[in-house]
């Protein structure tokens, strides 16, 4: 009886090891830190969103003008530089005219996206802009 009490604690002892190792195999090592910093956050906050501040807004020139509308934001692949896409001309998306403006160029003031200098005939003279197929 002594002897199988005995195997029966090595066999749950191996098992439980068992388990263990398997558990913390399973746990991605840590390389440094994930996220971002407190200071870092609140930087962040005073930002603008894209979804709220930015898509679909209309954008007007400094004499109250409407000149498009902003229709997406593309990042280039280095992350170095975003781009709005502003859409201008056209009804319901027929004629449309898609052109790229950095996007340090705009200004938002009271949830108003300005684009400094534009007039309409300056942005439909822009070159167009067509996604990559």
């Amino acid at each position: 009886m002594n002897f199988v009490f005995k195997s029966v604690i090595v066999a749950m002892t191996l098992s439980l090891t068992l388990i263990a190792g398997i558990a913390l195999a399973q746990t991605p090592p840590v390389v440094g830190t994930i996220g971002i910093t407190p200071d870092e956050i609140k930087l962040l906050a005073k930002g603008w969103s894209i979804k709220k501040d930015i898509l679909g807004k209309d954008v007007y020139n400094d004499a109250s003008e409407k000149v498009g509308v902003i229709e997406d934001i593309v990042v280039t692949p280095d992350k170095a530089m975003s781009y709005a896409i502003v859409s201008t001309g056209g009804f319901l998306g027929i004629a449309k005219h898609d052109v790229v403006v950095p996007v340090n160029q705009l200004k938002i003031k009271a949830e108003r996206v300005t684009l400094p200098g534009a007039t309409k005939e300056s942005v439909k003279a822009m070159p167009e802009f067509k996604y990559a197929d």
